[in-house]
């Protein structure tokens, strides 16, 4: 038991506190206040009902915490969304009872009703600050895009980096743009289906789904969405969805697809080169045979003119022969660069030159588009040459002598390379041939007018150069052969 001394000094401390503090029966009858509130509300409170006195009522408030203390025996909150209800006259925001312990059995006899948040409560606001301020940052922060929308469609989330996706700021977002205007055509019904469909990762989830979506200008973008619904127990509320920009990943996937093509054709140009030498070598000896007793017999015998037509007929094959031979040794490297620095404007212009006055090229328009800004780099200019007369002859022969010849120059910034761009409006490559087009001894010329290596000696040219080459076609819209040499040598190709 306290002494009463430490009883006088318990009630100062309580009448000092400036907090309303009141204790009333079970039926609602004002027991003990404290000096703060009998300050406020009269000397004369004590035995008044406490809804009386305190908010001028003619019965207990329905949702005073009283009730629920006398219930239950716990202490309780009053219940959220009432605690403005009369903020000036509030004295049962905290209520807990005073239990009687005597008779054995816990009884209450008393309520303490109290006006003041606890510092549970105030802890727990600030925790639920910091904790809604760590999700927020955690949304806008995310590297995909993350955008929220209720059932109407309204977007009320929408990060930095879905702002940057889509071209839309987020003031033009939140609370103003519907999520049906993120997809194009119907694509928002589609994702909707899928969400709620078993079938991609459970009903509300929806993973790594490639869609697209359309962008502030219009411009469609290719995406890898994760999503879901958001849902109050059985009850569909938002969507919430991941949007990964996948254009980065496709020039990347497109990218390595070309380099890996490369790699396995220039693997293959390899094997046959070495085949195509050895042939080749092999080949020389006997055709000099031939065309050399072909002669001999010509000049050296008096015979009749089907027999010389015969004649003229093996040294006209034979040479054709030859020229394929010096073609597969080309093919083969067996000749020695020499890798010196020129301008290839100079080296195009000298081609061009050389074959503009040809007969198939009279009824042909060239433009030149050649920048003269471009350096000197380090090429053969033989090997050079022969590359681009190659594709220019073909794109003559494409056009049937008929159309528009373009040759256009310019660098690569970012890749320290030179490009030429040779376009024709030619009636363009099939798909199929397109694939092949490269590729040693392919050929859709008529027999006879064409080995097939003629590309793919272009294709070998510019690889020793430590350049690329490439081609663009669609039917009947022409085709453009793209050539990119590097601006310096790079190592251990000058020795080739």
């Amino acid at each position: 038991m306290r002494t009463e001394n430490e009883k006088e000094f318990l009630i100062q401390a309580i009448d000092a506190f400036k907090r309303k503090i009141v204790v009333i029966s079970p039926d609602f009858r004002i027991l003990a206040a404290n000096q703060h509130l009998i300050e406020l509300r009269g000397p004369n409170i004590t035995g008044q009902l406490c809804y009386q006195t305190l908010y001028g009522l003619l019965f207990p408030c329905e949702h005073c915490p009283a009730h629920t203390v006398i219930e239950t025996g716990q202490p309780t909150l009053l219940k959220n969304g009432y605690s403005t209800l009369h903020p000036e006259k509030l004295v049962c925001l905290y209520s807990y009872p005073i239990i009687n312990h005597s008779s054995g059995e816990q009884q209450i006899d008393a309520v303490v009703m109290l006006d003041f948040d606890l510092p549970v409560l105030e802890g727990l606001e600030e925790k639920l600050y910091r904790t809604n301020a760590f999700l927020r940052n955690l949304i806008l922060s995310s590297v995909d895009g993350v955008i929220a929308a209720d059932m109407s469609g309204t977007i009320f989330i929408f990060n930095d980096a879905a702002a940057t996706i889509s071209g839309y700021s987020i003031n033009e977002t939140i609370n103003r743009l519907n999520i049906r205007d993120v997809y194009p055509g119907d694509g928002a019904r589609e994702i909707m289906k899928k969400l709620r469909s078993e079938d991609y990762g459970g009903k509300g989830k929806l993973k790594s789904c490639h869609v697209e979506v359309k962008c502030k200008g219009g411009e469609i973008i290719p995406i890898s969405l994760n999503a879901a619904v958001v849902y109050e127990g059985d009850l569909e509320v938002a969507t919430i969805g991941f949007f990964h920009d996948l254009r980065e990943t496709l020039e990347m996937k497109a990218r390595l697809e070309k380099t890996q093509m490369q790699l396995l054709q220039a693997e293959k140009m390899s094997s046959l080169g070495k085949l195509a030498a050895g042939v080749a070598h092999q080949l020389n000896n006997p055709l000099g045979g031939i065309t050399l007793f072909t002669k001999l017999i010509l000049e050296e015998h008096d015979l009749d003119e089907s027999v010389r037509d015969d004649l003229n007929r093996i040294l006209r094959d034979a040479q054709r022969c030859r020229d394929t031979v010096k073609e597969l040794l080309e093919f083969a490297r067996q000749t020695r660069y020499n890798i010196q620095p020129h301008d290839i404007n100079k080296a195009i212009s000298r081609t061009l030159f050389l074959l503009e006055n040809q007969l198939l090229f009279q009824n042909i328009s060239i433009e030149k588009d050649l920048d003269a800004s471009l350096p000197a780099i380090p090429i053969d200019a033989h090997q050079i040459n022969h590359a681009l007369m190659n594709i220019i002859l073909n794109a003559a022969q494409a056009m049937d002598g008929r159309g528009k010849l373009t040759v256009k120059t310019g660098s690569v910034p970012d890749e320290n390379m030179v490009r030429i761009e040779i376009s024709d409006t030619g009636p363009g490559i099939p798909d199929e041939v397109l694939s092949r087009i490269f590729e040693p001894f392919f050929t859709t010329k008529e027999e006879g007018k064409g080995t097939g290596l003629g590309l793919s000696l272009v294709y070998s040219i510019a690889e020793n150069h430590g350049g690329t080459v490439s081609v663009k076609s669609k039917q009947g819209q022409g085709t453009v052969f793209i050539i990119e040499l590097p601006i310096e040598m790079r190592s251990g190709k000058s020795e080739k």
